[in-house]
């Protein structure tokens, strides 16, 4: 006899995932019965109440949820809800109930290596090569000729040595790189592949002198926020860049803007702001040193396809009573 159905209710930030990814899933097992309510929780959030009651009805069966900014007070109108799988991997835009809840919570973690290395190489190849110098000529029309540098024998420090942090290390040494991280459960001075020099967390401030980039890559954590701010940026060399693919509230921004425009450090790439959309008002906008760019360094266009392969192997694995993959440890926030 077939088991109990398993509700499976999907819930993303902007678009449904698509019928592909809808079959990846059925096809797990003819227990899953799913439901993508995508449309109805983006209503909702938009201040629509008028299918709150069809919203209701499926949080109130739902025992699995797969997505992204989930509905509001999802705990209480979720009963049956003992997993929830996030299509990203940073969970702190999550409120409190969420985190307290006895739900199973799992992420993305691991997906975006790829994406995001090739970004902060793509960074520090813009830097060293001057592209925005490059667009700027272009623009105006001139042929002037210019100086440029390499990559090759510079340091790069790696603020956070997870997934991402382990692939942006991988490229960097494929360039003939320094790199020296740190890492949250490293006790001592070590070694890592791809890693010369791996510090632990209390040891950041070696890593900032000595970096000509200082790549930041850690969760946004209670340990984490603010991370970055005055007496760090100072300790950093003038000639130093600074790149934030992780979370804005690593970094005091408004240090950040002084170290900036008073060029204690030469420039930074940011993906990542305290506030987003970034506001009009910032001054980040009009700063020459800044490359940035709208919270996409993770983006690929096969994202949802990819996302589902993982929740795929994760959901076979709920069924059959296996430990899950990336399980949220939500007292330290990843």
């Amino acid at each position: 006899m077939p088991g109990e159905p398993v509700n499976v209710l999907v819930t993303t930030a902007t678009v449904p995932i698509g019928e592909e990814c809808e079959r990846q899933i059925t096809s797990v097992s003819s227990q899953i019965s799913l439901t993508d309510a995508t449309h109805l929780a983006l209503a909702e959030r938009k201040g629509d109440l008028g299918s709150r009651e069809q919203l209701d009805a499926l949080l109130a069966e739902a025992e699995i949820i797969y997505g992204f900014r989930f509905p509001r007070n999802l705990i209480a109108r979720a009963p049956r809800l003992k997993w929830i799988q996030t299509m990203g991997a940073g969970v702190d835009f999550l409120d409190e109930e969420l985190l307290r809840s006895p739900a199973v919570m799992t992420n993305m973690s691991g997906i975006h290596a790829t994406p995001i290395g090739e970004f902060v190489l793509q960074l520090m190849l813009m830097f060293v090569k001057q592209a925005p110098l490059c667009f700027q000529l272009k623009q105006e029309k001139r042929w002037t000729r210019f100086p440029l540098t390499v990559l090759r024998s510079r340091t790069v420090g790696i603020v956070g040595l997870g997934s991402i942090g382990r692939e942006v290390a991988r490229l960097a040494k494929a360039f003939g790189m320094r790199v020296v991280a740190t890492r949250r459960s490293a006790k001592q001075v070590t070694r890592a592949r791809h890693v010369d020099m791996l510090l632990p967390p209390e040891q950041l401030g070696q890593l900032l002198a000595h970096s000509d980039f200082v790549v930041l890559a850690p969760p946004l954590t209670s340990e984490t926020r603010g991370l970055i701010g005055e007496e760090e940026l100072r300790n950093m060399k003038s000639t130093a860049y600074l790149i934030n693919i992780a979370r804005g509230g690593i970094v005091d921004e408004e240090a950040l803007v002084r170290a900036l425009d008073e060029h204690w450090i030469a420039g930074a790439g940011l993906d990542v702001f305290a506030t987003e959309p970034l506001p009009a008002e910032s001054r980040l906008w009009q700063l020459p040193n800044v490359i940035l760019t709208p919270h996409v360094a993770g983006s690929m266009e096969d994202y949802f396809v990819r996302a589902t392969e993982l929740f795929c192997e994760n959901l076979r694995r709920y069924l059959g009573g296996r430990k899950l993959l990336n399980v949220v440890d939500k007292k330290r926030g990843y």
